[in-house]
């Protein structure tokens, strides 16, 4: 049987990419005629995906905690991937930067809009037992989630707003990162001292959020928006998108964990201590640390209202 004149222009196309690299087009066949066909199961490894939930109770709802945490913990992946590829573009452009953005916040969007999951699809029963035996893990541990934070903006940034006042920007990393604001809210609730839940957490991830940290020095998304020519800061679209990824990430984010937490560890007046001993009432509100990645796009009474009137709503839902 005569080949078909568009494969034999493949063939010839393969075998002169292939002898351009030193290879031999004949074995690469002979693994293409052996090699067994790709299913979707084995593609995305589903079997090991689904054998990842592993509770260590045998309450029914801690799967549904282990699943949802997990799957979090992809979508930060994915966000991450867009920011690795908003740094390393070289060119002053609006229209990538907008696209990789406007994916990040699509993101954000699913993970804020799926935590109805953690508020409403969780016995709080149950939650409030089997949370005992993970201690003293906790979200608060989510290494990638602090690595968008460092991929969007400098350590300055990332102070409570009142320590902004004890450094500057060109204050150390190291000076910066030891005062930033997520470690203020892993202090033991009675001696101030820090949890073994930050202690660990240090331990673990310190070297590498500090080598990321040198790595984007200069060039996060923030400092990367702050360089470009006029024109394309102004455009309207950009300033947008970059305005709905900070709400996103310091304003409805933790709103959101802020429903969860009132929910399983509020009743009657009197608060549950989270897993860990993170201090979450003062350490979730975004109104209480003003956390902004992007300042320079907000107003002055933008930012000094920061989050305030949504945290009201969330403290006070019966004056709304």
């Amino acid at each position: 049987m005569a080949i078909k004149p568009e494969i034999e222009a493949q063939i010839k196309e393969l075998e002169e990419k292939y002898k351009n690299s030193g290879q031999d087009l004949s074995a690469y066949l002979d693994g293409l005629l052996y090699e067994k066909y790709l299913t979707y199961w084995d593609y995305i490894h589903l079997d090991t995906l689904l054998s990842l939930q592993i509770p260590r109770t045998h309450f029914p709802d801690e799967e549904i905690f282990i699943t949802y945490h997990q799957i979090t913990e992809l979508y930060f992946k994915l966000i991450i991937h867009e920011q690795k590829q908003i740094i390393d573009h070289k060119l002053n452009d609006a229209d990538f930067m907008i696209t990789k953005i406007g994916r990040i916040n699509n993101y954000y969007k699913i993970l804020i809009n799926s935590f109805s999951v953690m508020i409403n699809g969780m016995d709080r029963a149950q939650f409030l037992k089997y949370r005992m035996a993970l201690l003293p893990a906790s979200g608060f541990q989510s290494a990638q989630f602090r690595m968008i934070e460092i991929y969007c903006t400098p350590f300055y940034n990332l102070l409570p707003e009142n320590a902004k006042s004890e450094y500057t920007p060109e204050s150390s990393l190291e000076d910066l990162f030891e005062n930033i604001y997520w470690k203020r809210g892993a202090v033991d609730t009675k001696t101030q001292e820090k949890t073994l839940t930050l202690k660990q957490f240090e331990y673990r991830y310190t070297p590498r959020f500090m080598r990321i940290a040198k790595e984007v020095e200069g060039v996060t998304i923030y400092e990367k928006y702050l360089n470009f020519p006029k024109e394309v800061k102004e455009n309207p679209l950009l300033i947008k998108a970059m305005k709905e990824l900070d709400v996103n990430a310091n304003v409805n984010w933790n709103l959101m964990h802020m429903g969860v937490a009132y929910k399983h560890l509020s009743k009657d007046k009197q608060t549950i201590d989270a897993t860990g001993g993170t201090n979450w009432k003062d350490y979730l509100p975004p109104s209480f640390q003003k956390i902004i990645f992007f300042p320079e796009i907000w107003s002055d009474s933008e930012r000094a209202d920061w989050g305030k009137q949504w945290v009201e709503h969330m403290l006070n839902p019966q004056t709304n």
